[in-house]
């Protein structure tokens, strides 16, 4: 047997290896991409801007904040920058302006825009194996230098504590919860139920309160 006949069975296997992760990996950052556009449907101009806690946290604001990391994360870092200007993201721009959308920018222009970050994000991915390695310009020097399965998991994580977010601003607007559409991921209560419930757990607080200070 040939040194190239005995190399190719590992190679192989590496290979499926790295296949079967990556598809993984990209599942759960499009599961997540796809939740947080879901938490705007049905919901006016207005309600998908509205600031409903003490910091300004808003729904459209969070897709805007997201296409600008991924278009970060999965373009500068690996030489590929996505090729439309996100002015929110200079150094010389306001303070938070990447969390909140301006009058003149449209929610549906907003959506497109993070779908054209995605497929920018998802042929990057698709390009470069797990390990290919980049540098994030805006971390500390002694951590820029990253791979490209870091980034992933980095991204899949700071977009699903952003899912968060968005589930309880589309609650506070609506009372509407879940995953997705077809996939409310909750107990099956009726609004008596779930008053009862929360009633339930603020008298228990209020009992710990008083007994433990």
């Amino acid at each position: 047997m040939s040194e190239s006949e005995r190399r190719e069975p590992a190679e192989s296997t590496s290979g499926k290896r790295e296949a079967a992760e990556k598809e993984t990996l990209q599942s759960y950052l499009q599961r997540a991409r796809e939740a947080l556009l879901w938490k705007l449907d049905g919901l006016t101009e207005y309600d998908v801007r509205r600031p409903l806690v003490a910091t300004g946290t808003n729904l459209l604001g969070l897709v805007k904040h997201m296409a600008f990391i991924e278009a970060g994360y999965f373009g500068d870092t690996f030489g590929r920058p996505f090729a439309e200007p996100l002015p929110w993201g200079h150094d010389d721009a306001p303070v938070n302006s990447d969390m909140w959308a301006t009058a003149d920018e449209p929610r549906e222009w907003m959506l497109d825009l993070y779908r054209r970050v995605w497929a920018h994000a998802d042929a990057t991915i698709a390009a470069l194996p797990l390990d290919a390695t980049g540098r994030v310009p805006w971390w500390e020097r002694d951590r820029a230098n990253v791979t490209l399965h870091q980034i992933l998991v980095h991204v899949i994580a700071e977009l699903n504590r952003h899912d968060g977010h968005a589930d309880i601003v589309r609650e506070l607007i609506d009372e509407k919860t879940g995953l997705r559409e077809d996939s409310d991921n909750m107990p099956d209560g009726d609004p008596e139920w779930w008053a009862t419930y929360r009633d339930q757990l603020e008298r228990v607080a209020r009992e710990a309160g008083a007994a433990r200070g």
